[in-house]
């Protein structure tokens, strides 16, 4: 596996992640499968060792790394269970750099300290049932109270929706205004009227959880409204720029993941007097897997860099995240044929990689929506 010329301190997180995932995550990973069971104690304990606030600032409480840092770490958590690599991901990607970015220091001093430490865990709001990919479609209300602002709406597809300790909730203040009249809100998770309903039963990822959440007259100190009123749209599509490159590095972490476990087999199992790893069918789908990999992962790394540098990152993080999901679809699903029947079978975790890869091209925005994006940013370069 290619990478890059790491610094020390990338280094230490790189060996600290796959140290942490080998031993920690990914005993348990089979049974949280199973279960359903959210690691709430996993994610305590990543957030001791810097992982819940890898690029926040030490001014913050966080470990003031760069996004390279962030990527190399997240592909680790995923190659043990991607569905704890998911609030990781949220939290990073999507809850702190929106406090950063775009809270007061109010808000940063209540909410990203907490959340940088892994004290708190974040929940990121967007979707709603007629509002997926059509983020500008919301029917959130929000409602100016005097001192509060009061909400009602129901979202849905809300990741880590039963045991975050704050929302992150967009709804539209102004609804004449389109998708300049959507805002952004944090909410606690205690507060009144704000209601996570039934996890949805899904296909993968089981040790994530996801969830509807119900919205009846939420009371919200005006004091926790997210940037500026009617910035809500920016903020989410800027946010999800960031949180691209974290579903790539975690799609990059299955692939990789399946890879590992193909080549292993490979090894052991004989078939007509000989490791299958020496048929030459089973060496080109091998390679077929390390090269899609291989590409996927510079990608990503071309990202975080263009991120990291502080230079327009749009069009790659589509880039990666569209190409990098689709290969771990088509590596997981490789690594399912070479182990034939035994790859059906949860014992040898092939099939919960291919289940769980299927997601990763349909959150955070669908392959269909990354080509009208990578496809918009071309036209806007041309010109």
């Amino acid at each position: 596996m290619f990478s890059l010329e790491l610094s020390d301190i990338q280094k230490t997180i790189l060996e600290t992640a796959q140290k942490f995932a080998r031993e920690v995550i990914a005993p348990g990973a089979i049974e949280r499968d199973i279960t359903g069971e959210f690691p709430k104690d996993i994610l305590h304990q990543l957030g001791e060792l810097g992982f819940m606030g890898i690029t926040v600032p030490e001014e913050w409480d966080g470990v003031g790394l760069d996004t390279i840092s962030y990527v190399l770490a997240l592909r680790e958590i995923a190659k043990a269970d991607a569905g704890i690599s998911i609030p990781v991901s949220v939290q990073n990607s999507l809850v702190n750099w929106i406090f950063l970015k775009y809270g007061s220091d109010f808000l940063k001093d209540k909410y990203l300290r907490q959340l940088a430490m892994g004290k708190m865990i974040g929940a990121y709001s967007l979707s709603e049932p007629e509002a997926g990919s059509d983020a500008r479609s919301l029917s959130t209300r929000a409602e100016q109270d005097g001192n509060y602002w009061i909400l009602n709406g129901l979202k849905n597809w809300v990741s880590t929706g039963k045991s975050a300790d704050v929302y992150v909730v967009f709804a539209k203040t102004n609804p004449e205004m389109g998708h300049r009249g959507i805002s952004a809100f944090a909410i606690d998770a205690n507060t009144e009227g704000f209601q996570p309903l039934k996890k949805e039963d899904k296909m993968g990822m089981h040790s994530s959880e996801t969830v509807s959440i119900a919205l009846t007259n939420v009371r919200v100190p005006k004091e926790n409204i997210i940037g500026k009123v009617g910035e809500g749209f920016y903020i989410a599509m800027k946010a999800l720029n960031g949180g691209r490159i974290g579903i790539a590095a975690q799609a990059v972490g299955i692939a990789q993941a399946a890879l590992e476990k193909s080549v292993s087999y490979a090894k052991v199992r004989k078939t007509m007097g000989k490791p299958i790893y020496e048929h030459q069918i089973i060496q080109y789908k091998l390679a077929q897997m390390s090269m899609k990999i291989s590409a996927a992962e510079m990608l990503v790394f071309k990202a975080a860099y263009l991120r990291d540098a502080g230079l327009e990152h749009v069009r790659a993080a589509s880039e990666a995240k569209m190409f990098a999901t689709t290969i771990a679809n088509d590596v997981a699903r490789d690594a399912v044929q070479i182990h034939g029947g035994y790859g059906y079978t949860r014992e040898y975790e092939v099939e919960r990689l291919m289940r769980d890869a299927k997601v990763t091209e349909i959150y955070e925005g669908t392959s269909e929506i990354q080509s009208l994006v990578i496809a918009r940013e071309l036209f806007k370069e041309i010109d």
